[in-house]
């Protein structure tokens, strides 16, 4: 007969052999099975670094952190009001309009200028055209001129000026009729201008009233909150901060009819008889959203 148990490579168990425990890995300890303070343990498995360790304060101080919250709640609601005046809204759009009039009476005031300079490089032309007009009239009633031929000639070249002299006297009533349009757009744009920044100017001032009024209350609440955070713990302070950043703003929730206010979570069975069971003045944690859970009468334990 062979020997009971067959030899197996070092290094391997025999299979019907006794199972050894799970040799510890150094420097990491096995999750706590209840951890209110920290993390509920979902198993043993070694989740030391998220565990953190208990923390204690007064059931005042704890209450007091509620009042925290309140007033961080409040200043959070301040300043999403001064971010959302309508004000703001209402100033972007005049402004928007405002740019797109400037910019519309600018381009009338250029077409202005340059139908100015047009008008007058047109009134000069006609005007050598009747000087030269002119200088031959005279030429022709002198008489110094004698020849049919040279006669002929002059005869036509006034006839062709004056055709000139009408076309350009033309090109000026043109230009004249686009100049005055371009100042009445350009006086008509200059006044839309001018109400359109009398309502920036009046939108303005509602704005910083309104701005004004928030920012008092946000530092009367500002000082209330630091003579309450005052009176707390440093170091339950110091996780209610820490929570609230992490938590959208929220660190600190009452329990309410077994109910966590933080996120709106009914507290099971067996977290409720731990909270039940631990001493007042521990510091609980909810164990779906992580906020702190402050006790109170209406908690329903």
């Amino acid at each position: 007969m062979g020997p009971a148990h067959p030899r197996v490579p070092q290094g391997h168990r025999p299979l019907d052999g006794p199972r050894r425990g799970r040799r510890p890995v150094p420097g990491l300890r096995a999750r706590p099975r209840l951890c209110l303070p920290g993390l509920r343990p979902a198993s043993s498995v070694p989740y030391d670094h998220l565990w953190s360790p208990p923390l204690n304060a007064a059931p005042a101080d704890q209450i007091r952190l509620l009042d925290v919250q309140g007033l961080d709640v409040r200043l959070s609601q301040l300043a999403h009001k001064r971010r959302t005046l309508p004000e703001h809204a209402e100033l972007d759009t005049l402004t928007a309009d405002h740019t797109q009039l400037r910019d519309l009476l600018v381009a009338s005031q250029t077409e202005e200028s340059d139908t100015a300079r047009e008008q007058t490089k047109a009134e000069q032309d006609v005007d050598q055209v009747r000087q030269r007009a002119a200088r031959d009239q005279k030429r022709l009633d002198s008489g110094a001129v004698t020849s049919p031929k040279d006669l002929e000639n002059l005869q036509h070249e006034i006839a062709s000026l004056a055709r000139r002299q009408s076309d350009l006297e033309d090109v000026v009533l043109e230009v004249m009729e686009r100049r005055e349009a371009a100042q009445e757009r350009a006086t008509e744009l200059a006044g839309r201008v001018e109400s359109l920044q009398a309502k920036i100017s009046d939108a303005a001032a509602r704005r910083d009233a309104a701005a004004e009024e928030i920012d008092a209350e946000i530092a009367t609440v500002t000082k209330e909150r630091e003579v309450i955070a005052g009176t707390i713990p440093a170091d339950l302070l110091k996780l209610y901060d820490k929570l609230r950043e992490q938590q959208g703003g929220v660190g600190a929730a009452r329990l309410y009819q077994r109910r966590c206010d933080g996120c709106r979570q009914e507290l099971a069975i067996t977290e409720l008889n731990e909270v039940r069971s631990a001493p007042a003045d521990t510091v609980v944690r909810c164990e779906n959203c992580r906020r702190i859970l402050v006790r109170t009468p209406e908690s329903g334990l």
